[in-house]
């Protein structure tokens, strides 16, 4: 016998609300406002009086309403919670973990009366893992509202919510662990932020000024300004390997090792020697840093500094601008080193440019690096500055994104 049109039509709408159904499942990550919608949509296709979605509170061993529509606002709303196996058919649904169908509610004894107009029930566990995580409840005003056929397609109803509600939890956890980063990693930047220099320091004849651009919330660059004996500076500017949080943590524990030694007022070669010592031992084996350490010596016009492994320093003075190398250097926290010292004596309008290679190796679009040479160039002009220099590499990259943390140093005679 061929289907009867009225029930064709029928079996097309509930195809239609399982598609609808597995879309939003797909597409809403809210549990909310799935749920809402989910409820809304099964009391709209199948012309039910009321439906919802109540879920298990582990802690408390409740039910939870989380969705409903078609109750009064005198009954239950949503937040209003049950004891499982002590509150109506819900209840010993979620105890029993099986399906309950109740056609005439009046004599049922598991029944509370939620609606008087309710007259059958129907309430489908939802389960995770075979673990109880909800009940999906309709009603009707009707007696026997609900046949087998209907019975098995809320049954796949249900199915379907229980991976949504799995989804969406899912959703929601990672979301609130991605907050919760988020969240430590502003309090890290922020920490890191005032370990910089907050000004810069006033030394006679001097103009010293610095800056570091982490390219990510937090990096493994950094430059220090420390005040030592006899109105010297030592300045030091590094670069550990890597990125990102575990970068930030060696900066931070080398930044502390570093102030100790240097303010036991040795030699810049000294004071890397010494370090060294210290981050062979504590540094993790695939991990490092480069490193300029200087002392400036304002009353003699004089800076002294060593090299582990870093780039070299650019000095600007009436002769001309050069390249500043030293003979003995490796990173720090690899290996035992020695380590050699430059000594330079400042002129009027005289300049030194320490920096990172986040400034040399900044890409452009075309992956054609910054490079040292156009560093050289632009420090060629007597008005370059620390602002300068991060201005001509952002126009060199135009706009392409900063992959690595950017920090320039400048001491220059006023």
């Amino acid at each position: 016998m061929l289907m009867k049109e009225k029930d064709k039509d029928q079996h097309i709408q509930e195809l239609l609300l399982l598609q609808r159904v597995a879309q939003k499942i797909n597409s809403i990550l809210d549990l909310d406002i799935l749920l809402e919608e989910i409820v809304g949509d099964v009391a709209e296709t199948f012309g039910y009086t009321r439906s919802g979605v109540l879920l298990k509170d582990n802690e408390t061993n409740e039910l939870v309403i989380a969705a409903v529509r078609g109750w009064t606002i005198n009954f239950h709303m949503k937040g209003e919670r049950f004891k499982i196996g002590e509150y109506g058919m819900v209840g010993y649904a979620a105890a029993t973990g099986e399906t309950y169908y109740s056609p005439d509610v009046t004599i049922d004894p598991h029944y509370a009366v939620s609606e008087e107009s309710t007259r059958s029930e129907v309430d489908i566990p939802l389960k995770k893992n075979g673990e109880l995580i909800g009940v999906f409840n309709v009603q009707h005003q009707e007696p026997d509202a609900f046949s087998p056929e209907r019975i098995k397609l809320l049954e796949s109803l249900a199915h379907h919510l229980e991976i949504a509600i799995d989804n969406a939890r899912l959703f929601l956890k990672e979301r609130r662990e991605k907050e919760r980063m988020a969240g430590e990693l502003k309090e890290a930047h922020n920490i890191q932020t005032n370990l910089f220099p907050k000004k810069a320091p006033l030394i006679p004849g001097f103009n010293v000024t610095g800056i570091c651009l982490p390219c990510l919330e937090v990096g493994g660059d950094w430059y220090d300004f420390i005040p030592l004996s006899d109105g010297r500076l030592g300045l030091v500017l590094a670069d550990v390997s890597g990125k990102g949080m575990g970068a930030a943590l060696l900066m931070s524990s080398t930044r502390s090792l570093l102030r100790l030694v240097a303010n036991t007022n040795q030699h810049p070669k000294e004071v890397l020697w010494q370090l060294n010592e210290i981050l062979i031992k504590d540094f993790p084996s695939t991990r490092f840093v480069t490193m300029i350490y200087a002392v400036l010596d304002p009353k003699e016009q004089t800076l002294v500094f060593a090299n582990a492994g870093h780039l070299n320093p650019l000095f600007i003075n009436s002769s001309g601008i050069n390249f500043l190398e030293t003979s003995d250097g490796l990173p720090l926290g690899i290996a035992g080193s020695s380590f050699s010292e430059c000594k330079i004596t400042f002129n009027p309008g005289s300049r030194l440019v320490f920096y990172t290679d986040g400034v040399t190796e900044a890409m452009n679009t075309s992956e054609e690096e910054y490079g040292a040479e156009r560093l050289f160039k632009h420090l060629s002009n007597p008005s370059a500055s620390i602002q300068s220099i991060l201005n001509d590499v952002q126009i060199f990259t135009k706009g392409q994104q900063q992959s690595d943390d950017v920090t320039v140093v400048m001491i220059e005679t006023t």
